[in-house]
């Protein structure tokens, strides 16, 4: 499987999910220049922008160790932008979640949901 195929099919194990602990699907990846938002849901009036990470095993750190600083800011960049055109969206308070996907080769896939893994401050 192709890293791209790989990635989708974690986004939409992700989304699914979500979707089943009570979060609306909204978009999927929104692309602006400097960044790319891999999900937004919609948990009750909270608008969430999700990054997907996938790592087969953790021997080089874990998939939420591997968003950085830089990460971070594009995500915020992405995040700002994707705001800008859908204004009707930017009422509410926003939040930043990531959902780590671990294994899958000859192995069970580990799920982990971290909300609210880091502020926009």
């Amino acid at each position: 499987m192709s890293a791209v195929a790989r990635g989708r099919a974690l986004e939409a194990l992700a989304r699914q999910h979500l979707e089943q602990q009570g979060l609306r699907f909204l978009s999927q990846n929104f692309r602006c220049p400097g960044g790319e938002l891999d999900l937004v849901m919609q948990d009750r009036d909270e608008l969430v922008f999700v990054e997907v990470r996938g790592r087969r095993n953790s021997r080089y750190g874990s998939a939420a160790e591997s968003i950085d600083h830089a990460k971070r800011r594009r995500l915020m960049r992405a995040a700002e932008r994707f705001l800008q055109r859908n204004p009707s969206l930017a009422i509410g308070p926003c939040r930043f979640d990531v959902v780590t996907l671990t294994g899958g080769v000859g192995g069970q896939l580990e799920l982990d949901w971290i909300r609210d893994a880091f502020r926009a401050s």
